[in-house]
């Protein structure tokens, strides 16, 4: 397994964009496609500064690939509550972003901190661009 690149983000829904371009270019630099990694790293960041983070919070990003070729989008955050898919609400404006990740990621699950707070990873399909 190579080094994982991080980028830290504001917990502020304007900094999803930086995550995006984070994962746009370790994608890009692996020769794999990135729009699923985008799509899935834009909800897990908006998950993690919505629900795992207070206002002057940082949210760390990662991304690396696996021995097995698969790629990994990870999203630190300082909360301890885990995610939880909710019933479909075809009327809600929201509520939606974890079915999308288990729609678009190999699996995804979570893990906690030994400093606090948890890792909400996406396994991705590594597609050659």
């Amino acid at each position: 397994m190579e080094e994982p690149a991080a980028i830290v983000i504001k917990a502020e829904l304007e900094a999803v964009r930086e995550a995006r371009e984070f994962v746009a270019l370790a994608f890009g630099g692996w020769g794999l496609e990135d729009f699923v990694a985008r799509t899935v790293v834009s909800e897990l960041a908006t998950n993690a500064i919505k629900h795992g983070s207070r206002e002057g919070d940082q949210v760390i990003v990662r991304a690396f690939r696996r021995e097995d070729g698969a790629a990994v989008i990870e999203a630190w955050d300082r909360s301890t509550a885990l995610p939880a898919v909710g019933p479909v609400d075809l009327a809600a404006e929201s509520g939606r972003g974890l079915r999308l990740v288990e729609a678009l990621a190999r699996r995804w699950g979570t893990r906690p901190l030994n400093e606090g707070g948890k890792v909400v990873w996406a396994e991705i399909e590594a597609v050659r661009a």
